[in-house]
């Protein structure tokens, strides 16, 4: 029988916290203005869980092949494997069980989901055994994850994204993957991670404003070339009624400072906290960021579906 401790460990080793990363699967439901698309909602959502899934399962490979490596972490030697609380054999047991069950259920919804299931579960294989070991690669790879999940929001949702907001997802996260290996090589140097033996901070802060205005730049044109789906309200018609001419206008393009300002936020915490090694808590603890992502989903979210 498990026991609850044991079940606790797990659930540890499989970093819930990361489950944010899946929500980029609603990306192509909420800018197609489907949303409030029940059925639809339900069917993305069914995936985000699944992907959830395959997410821990690669994580709990991962630590158990960085084993040897993580022990010498400051903070990843606490997590449950390297502790030695959650025994490899059980870590593996989980991982075969996780990736069948989200597999399964991934092939159950759609065989296009399947396929892309499997790609993102090979992908993350490949890179816990050799991508994160090649400098550029390792966050090119990152990169490609996010782009998968994009996809099987696609697949799910039935609507396509449009290039340039996938070109946003593509950089953005390229962005991230590079300031969190920033801060590993100024706050941990070069022994935790092979790659990072390959990098050096000139060369990441090349790759961190790259990748910053790319994604600065590729959302400024689609909010400059793309206008908010027409959704016909009660209050979109009043409005259109008052202001004729008001649909024409790009107003996409008045969270383009939110963006600017989320991405300049998030650098300013690398460079003066060295703070980036942990997106996804940056993401739910800093304030101003919290409410620079809460002002960018409210203004799109009221743009689409309310004006």
């Amino acid at each position: 029988m498990i026991s609850l401790k044991k079940v606790t460990y797990l659930i540890q080793a499989a970093r819930p916290n990361q489950w944010i990363k899946n929500l980029v699967m609603y990306t192509s439901l909420v800018f197609s203005g489907n949303l409030l698309n029940q059925e639809l909602f339900i069917q993305v959502t069914i995936g985000v869980v699944l992907f959830s899934m395959l997410s821990s399962t690669s994580y709990i490979l991962n630590d158990i092949i960085d084993l040897p490596y993580d022990k010498k972490h400051p903070s990843k030697s606490l997590r449950p494997i390297a502790t030695g609380k959650l025994s490899v054999q059980d870590a593996t047991t989980a991982v075969f069980l996780g990736a069948f069950i989200a597999l399964l259920g991934s092939l159950l919804v759609s065989v296009p989901l399947f396929l892309i299931s499997l790609a993102f579960l090979a992908l993350h294989f490949l890179y816990s055994l050799v991508l994160k070991h090649r400098a550029v690669i390792d966050i090119f790879a990152i990169s490609f994850s996010f782009m998968l999940r994009a996809f099987a929001g696609e697949v799910l949702s039935g609507y396509h994204i449009q290039i340039w907001l996938l070109l946003s997802i593509f950089f953005i996260s390229l962005f991230l993957a590079t300031v969190k290996r920033h801060a590993e090589l100024v706050i941990q140097g070069t022994k935790t991670r092979q790659s990072l033996i390959n990098y050096n901070e000139h060369f990441l802060y090349f790759l961190t404003t790259t990748f910053a205005t790319m994604t600065i730049t590729t959302y400024s044109l689609y909010t400059f070339l793309e206008r908010p789906p027409a959704i016909k309200t009660l209050f979109s018609d009043r409005v259109v009624t008052f202001f004729p001419g008001f649909e024409a206008l790009k107003w996409f393009m008045i969270t383009i400072p939110v963006v600017v300002y989320g991405i300049a936020r998030y650098a300013q915490l690398l460079y003066e906290r060295d703070a980036g090694e942990t997106p996804e808590k940056i993401i739910t603890k800093d304030k101003p960021l919290i409410i620079s992502i809460l002002l960018w989903g409210a203004t799109v979210v009221s743009l689409i579906y309310i004006f």
